[in-house]
């Protein structure tokens, strides 16, 4: 004759409360992983930089997180950093300089949007210390486009290392739709973490 040995009453609260907590935390652990997976796909990603075209602003291998929401709901604004598909296997990272309606026009050096200087402080230091010549060469928006103004639904960009970038002086203006978003800060490496407003 064959005896079931009882398990202790104890043995089995122990097993029930590791499956609780075994419950628990694959609970917690998918929601992170959904959150992240949200979280990635339509609010914030990240890129590496490759290239010296946003020098001295962003440097060659530094990580950035782009906000990819914020154009949902707000239009790209002048010296925005942004993200945009620049070809279908691209992206580029620039700074917008004109907006819709803008007349872009560069002389002697200076920035000039719809006849009006506009200081652009973010490359001083960095034109300051450009031994080579002029550092934006001058055209105007017609010279490089085939329009005077930028059109609606598009941006003109260009990089902050201006003789060493490809932009709209060279692809033209970058539709709204291939805007992937709005660089937000850098933080690798994290000696050089810094927030874009």
């Amino acid at each position: 004759m064959i005896v079931a040995e009882q398990v202790p009453e104890r043995d089995t609260r122990k097993k029930v409360k590791w499956k609780k907590r075994v419950w628990k935390w694959s609970k917690i652990l998918t929601l992170v992983v959904i959150l992240v997976i949200v979280f990635r796909a339509f609010l914030f990603t990240n890129y590496i930089v490759h290239g010296k075209s946003m020098m001295p602003t962003i440097h060659d291998g530094e990580r950035i997180i782009v906000n990819k929401i914020g154009y949902e709901i707000a239009e790209p604004k002048r010296f925005d950093l942004i993200i945009f598909h620049a070809t279908e296997t691209s992206d580029y990272i620039k700074r917008v300089i004109g907006v819709p309606g803008d007349h872009i026009e560069y002389k002697d050096d200076i920035l000039y949007v719809n006849g009006k200087s506009i200081e652009e402080s973010f490359i001083n230091h960095y034109r300051d210390d450009y031994e080579d010549g002029t550092f934006t060469d001058d055209f105007s928006l017609e010279s490089v486009t085939d329009s005077n103004y930028v059109p609606e639904g598009h941006v003109f960009v260009l990089g902050d290392n201006r003789q060493n970038s490809v932009d709209s002086r060279h692809i033209g203006f970058v539709e709204y739709e291939k805007i992937v978003g709005r660089v937000n800060f850098t933080y690798w490496p994290p000696n050089n973490l810094r927030i874009f407003e």
